[in-house]
């Protein structure tokens, strides 16, 4: 039996380091905005294989450029400690893990922002076991070779927010017809309130299961004094704009703009 422990150790050491030492070069990420990610490619796959056109709305734009109230509310609702872990938060590993032994399944994953985008850039959605250590490992190396700021802002610019968009910007104009540095709180906040399960919840068409997850969202944001009471009771009682449909694509910006901080649009439709 101990030699059973000690082999079985010696294969889990081994198989570490071949998985640390296989990881992707991070690096270029640091001036570099990615073109394309592993979920995109992914997506564009899945709809290949259902018969249909695979699409992809993408809007780049700097960190500056994103409303600071769709920052915030993402923060709140996906990774409140970003600024203060290592790409891996231990209180929410232990949280998931004690609700996932009680319902006795995988219900909640406990990842980080930067957990996040290493699954969104390089790997793919499966729950399986090993493709979370090697989102860790991942995680770990984007948080040695980026800021937190270039994490938040290549985050921001790939998540997935509904079928075939991606980013913020893109997110903005799709179902508000807005940029993001235009968006209200409410706005934003319905924003964040979707990204657990974008290709299901809507937030221009918010579902009580939105609805509750803006008011947790909105009221934290309030309670940690990133907005004023009367935007508090603002967002609160705001109706929706439902702005542009998803993928109207009338709606949706056209065109190019070349340089870093300024838009860029990517509008790919392959069949």
């Amino acid at each position: 039996m101990k030699r059973f422990l000690l082999a079985s150790g010696i294969l889990l050491v081994c198989f570490v380091i071949y998985e640390y030492l296989t990881l992707p070069d991070v690096s270029s990420l640091t001036k570099e905005d990615p073109q394309m990610t592993a979920l995109m490619s992914q997506r564009e796959q899945e709809a290949r294989s259902a018969g249909k056109k695979a699409r992809r709305y993408q809007l780049w734009t700097g960190y500056a450029g994103i409303s600071p109230r769709l920052r915030n509310a993402v923060l709140i609702g996906e990774d409140d400690a970003f600024y203060q872990h290592e790409g891996y938060d231990l209180d929410q590993i232990k949280e998931s893990f004690a609700r996932n032994w009680e319902k006795k399944g995988f219900v909640r994953g406990g990842s980080t922002i930067t957990q996040q985008l290493a699954k969104n850039l390089y790997l793919s959605t499966s729950k399986n076991p090993l493709r979370k250590l090697r989102e860790f490992l991942i995680a770990r190396r984007l948080e040695e070779e980026l800021s937190k700021r270039r994490i938040l802002e290549i985050y921001l610019n790939v998540i997935e927010w509904g079928d075939g968009i991606y980013g913020a910007e893109a997110a903005s104009h799709a179902y508000f017809g807005k940029p993001s540095k235009d968006l209200s709180v409410r706005e934003a906040v319905l924003l964040a309130a979707v990204i657990p399960n974008p290709r299901r919840m809507n937030p221009s068409r918010p579902s009580r299961r939105v609805e509750y997850r803006f008011d947790l969202i909105l009221s934290r944001m309030h309670q940690y004094r990133q907005i004023s009471d009367q935007e508090f009771e603002s967002a609160k009682k705001e109706s929706v704009d439902r702005g542009a449909t998803p993928h109207n694509e009338e709606k949706l910006p056209k065109g190019e703009a070349v340089g870093r901080g300024l838009f860029r649009l990517v509008a790919m439709f392959a069949l």
